[in-house]
C-alpha cells in the first residue's frame, strides 16, 4: 500500500520555510482564519461532562484516557464541544492534541479550537496540528524557560496547509486506517515484552528471596506475611542499609546541551529510558539540594502512575540530575542487589504500592520507602546473585530491547507518515479511495505511552509542593 503512494504531480512554493513545497492546488491559510480559540470558562462540571487534563491525552496519538468520575478541581476550566480540537499549550513539544467525542471541560493549559466555517474539518485539523513540523514550529515560538508555553498570537498566526474538503477527508481516512494497523503491531510487541518481563521477574524473585542454593535451609522471617527466608539471611529495613533523599521539587531551566533530568517517565522497571529525556542547565540546579546522581544510586518514583517503579543509575547517566522523585544511596549492601530487591513483588507490590495508596493519587514518601523490609544475604552472596542474574536474564533483556526498538521505529514511522501526508509530500487520494470500511477500534492506550509524560503534564502543579509537606 505504501509503495502506491506517490508525490503530487504539481507543486508550488508555500512561502513558508518549514513547509517547503506544497501541492499546487492547496491553499495556505493562517490558523486563526480557520479555527477559533474558544474561551468559555466555568467552575462547574455537569455529570455528563468529560474532564480532560494534559495527563489524560497520549502524546502524538491524541487518544484520551478518562479521568476518575468523581474528579474535582479548584480553579476555572474551559468548556469544549464534541469535535473541538484540544491543543496542549504547556510544553507543546509533547504534542498533546486531541479531538474529544463528547462535550466536557478541560484544564486551562489547552487551547480549545473550533472550525470557523466549512473550509476545514476538525478531523483534518487534528491530524495537521499533531504533525511534527507543526509541533516543531509551535515549540520554536514558546515563551518561558522552565515551563514553555505556546500563545494564541503565535499559534493563530501560523500558516498551515489547506487541501480541498474531499482531500481532507481522504487524508483523515488514510491516516486513521494506517494508525489502526500500527497500533495492532505495537500491541503485539508489547504483549511479547510483558511475557519476557514476567519470565525475568520470576527468575529474579527466586534468586533474591531464596538465593542460588536450591537446598538452602530456611527459617521464619519474623514477619508473618513475608514467610520464610534462608537461615543465614537477615531481614532489614531499607533505611538501615541506605540513605534516602528527595530530588528537585521544581524543574531547572531546560537546555539542549545541559545535563539529563531523570524523571518518572524515564524510569522503567530497572531501566533508564532515553525517550523523552529532558536536559537542564546545571547552573540552574540549586547547590543545596544534592540533586546530582552518582553511578549505583537508585531512583524511586514517588508519585503518579509509575509510583514505586525504580531504576539504578548506570555509568552513562552519572552526573545526571534527579527530578521530583526519591534517590536511594545504598551504604551497607550492594547497590545492584538493592535495585533488584526493590523491583521484586514482595517489596514493590506488597509494601511500596500499598503504602502509596493512601489517597486517590498514588504517592510515596521517604519514610514509607525507608521502612520497607528487604531480605539481605551476606555481601559475598549478594555479588554472586547479581552476577548470576546478569547472565541469566541477558537473553531476555536483549529480546525485550529488540521489541522496544521495533515499537520505537513504528512510532517514528507513524509520526513521519502523518507529517508527509498533511504537508503534501505524499498523495493518498487514490489509496484512500480503495481502503475497505472498518469499524473504529476501542480507544485503548498503548502501555508504553498510556501515561507517558504524565509528570510533564502535571509538573507545573508540583512546583509549589515541598517534600516536607509531602512527607
Amino acid at each position: 500500500m505504501i509503495t502506491d503512494l506517490k508525490p503530487y504531480p504539481a507543486m508550488k512554493d508555500s512561502g513558508v520555510p518549514w513547509l517547503g513545497e506544497v501541492p499546487a492546488h492547496w491553499d495556505i491559510e493562517r490558523l486563526k482564519s480557520l479555527m477559533s480559540n474558544i474561551i468559555q470558562q466555568t467552575a462547574r462540571r455537569k455529570d455528563t461532562d468529560l474532564y480532560i487534563a494534559l495527563e489524560h491525552v497520549e502524546s502524538w496519538t491524541g487518544r484520551i484516557q478518562s479521568a476518575e468520575p468523581d474528579v474535582s478541581f479548584d480553579s476555572q476550566v474551559k468548556r469544549f464541544q464534541s469535535g473541538d480540537v484540544l491543543f496542549g499549550k504547556l510544553r507543546p513539544y509533547l504534542a498533546k492534541v486531541a479531538r474529544p467525542a463528547g462535550n466536557g471541560v478541560c484544564v486551562g493549559e489547552f487551547f480549545v479550537l473550533r472550525p470557523q466555517d466549512s473550509k476545514a474539518t476538525a478531523a483534518y485539523m487534528e491530524q495537521l496540528l499533531r504533525a511534527k513540523p507543526v509541533i516543531d514550529a509551535v515549540n520554536s515560538s514558546t515563551f518561558g524557560a522552565k515551563m514553555p508555553r505556546a500563545d494564541w498570537y503565535s499559534l493563530g498566526g501560523m500558516p498551515v496547509t489547506l487541501p480541498p474538503l474531499p482531500e481532507q477527508a481522504a487524508i483523515v481516512r488514510f491516516l486513521d486506517y494506517m494508525d489502526r494497523r500500527i497500533r495492532r503491531y505495537i500491541r503485539a510487541k508489547q504483549t511479547l515484552i510483558k511475557l519476557l518481563e514476567e519470565q525475568k521477574q520470576a527468575i529474579i524473585h527466586r534468586a533474591v528471596t531464596r538465593g542460588l542454593d536450591a537446598d538452602v535451609r530456611l527459617k521464619p522471617s519474623g514477619v508473618e506475611w513475608l514467610g520464610e527466608v534462608p537461615a543465614h539471611w537477615e531481614v532489614k529495613r531499607l533505611k538501615v542499609m541506605a540513605q534516602i533523599r528527595y530530588g528537585l521539587g521544581q524543574p531547572p531551566r531546560e537546555s539542549e546541551t545541559g545535563l539529563p533530568l531523570i524523571r518518572a517517565t524515564n524510569v522503567d522497571h530497572g531501566r533508564i529510558l532515553e525517550k523523552n529525556l529532558v536536559r537542564v542547565d546545571p547552573e540552574d540546579v540549586p547547590s543545596t539540594r544534592n540533586a546530582f546522581l552518582s553511578e549505583g544510586e537508585i531512583v524511586v518514583v514517588r508519585s503518579g502512575a509509575y509510583t514505586a517503579d525504580s531504576a539504578i543509575i548506570p555509568r552513562e547517566y552519572a552526573g545526571a540530575v534527579a527530578g521530583y522523585d526519591m534517590v536511594v544511596t545504598p551504604r551497607k549492601a550492594r547497590p545492584e542487589f538493592i535495585a533488584l530487591a526493590l523491583l521484586c513483588t514482595y517489596v514493590r507490590d506488597d509494601q511500596l504500592i500499598i503504602a502509596s495508596m493512601r489517597s486517590a493519587q498514588p504517592h510515596l514518601n521517604a519514610e514509607e520507602l525507608g521502612v520497607a523490609l528487604v531480605m539481605v544475604p551476606p555481601e559475598v552472596e549478594q555479588v554472586r546473585i547479581v552476577d548470576y542474574l546478569t547472565s541469566a536474564t541477558r537473553e531476555l533483556d536483549a529480546a525485550a530491547e529488540t521489541a522496544h526498538r521495533e515499537i520505537s521505529l513504528l512510532r517514528e514511522y507513524r509520526t513521519r507518515l502523518i507529517a508527509d501526508v498533511v504537508t503534501g509530500k505524499l498523495d493518498v487520494r487514490e489509496v484512500a479511495a480503495r481502503l475497505p470500511d472498518e469499524d473504529d477500534e476501542p480507544e485503548s492506550l498503548e502501555d508504553d505511552d498510556a501515561l507517558i509524560d504524565a509528570e510533564d503534564a502535571t509538573s507545573a502543579d508540583l512546583d509549589a509542593v515541598s517534600e516536607e509537606a509531602e512527607a
